[in-house]
């Protein structure tokens, strides 16, 4: 049986924003989506982009998989599915955005789980060999801290440079940064705090938005 959460949902949305947007949708179904932003977040399910930035319909192109990696661009396409890789191809070279948003996030689940050594989930442990790439970020940051909690927000905060570093390995993203016709940014959400965090791309700092 669907889930009772998603028909009181959709029949929310039918009587309320699709009320409200009905022209916005229409001209969607006619024209096609043209959004300016490309946001690669997690599959958290706390953290939804089109949330978070209070976007509508056509605004934003999200992928999200596990801990918001973007893994480098690779030749070999013809033995491995790159379902990250298919989106920006997708965002970058159909859609043309102008701006690619890495989106990391508090209380991680993939991160958590490759920095405490976690127990697979399957015999085929997808999500271990996902976050095995991350291996080096974590040996260039250094073993944990006393402060684990705040190493941690660390390692975060790492992914996000780790996934806006491959990025630029992706020749049509590189020759339209370099073209100034693409933007990289990398941000962080804070789950319990609500705090949105935005990396300073001179600094690489991750400052706290202020109004």
């Amino acid at each position: 049986m669907f889930p009772q959460r998603l028909t009181d949902g959709y029949a929310s949305f039918l009587h309320g924003r699709l009320e409200r947007e009905r022209a916005r949708y229409e001209q969607l179904g006619q024209s096609g989506q043209h959004p300016e932003i490309m946001v690669i977040g997690c599959g958290d399910s706390r953290v939804a982009p089109e949330t978070i930035f209070d976007a509508g319909p056509g605004e934003m192109f999200v992928v999200r998989n596990i801990a918001n990696l973007v893994p480098p661009c690779e030749t070999d396409v013809e033995t491995s599915y790159h379902g990250t890789s298919a989106a920006i191809e997708f965002g970058v070279n159909a859609l043309q955005v102008k701006h690619i948003v890495v989106l990391g996030h508090a209380s991680c689940g993939g991160v958590a789980a490759f920095a405490n050594n976690a127990a697979p989930l399957s015999k085929r442990d997808f999500i271990g060999k996902w976050m095995s790439q991350i291996a080096p970020v974590v040996e260039r940051l250094g073993p944990p801290t006393d402060d684990r909690q705040s190493w941690i927000r660390q390692l975060e905060w790492a992914v996000v440079e780790y996934s806006l570093a491959n990025l630029m390995t992706f020749p049509t993203v590189r020759e339209r940064v370099e073209a100034g016709l693409l933007q990289l940014h990398g941000a962080y959400f804070g789950v319990a705090t609500g705090v949105l965090f935005v990396r300073d791309t001179q600094s690489g700092e991750f400052k706290a938005y202020s109004e």
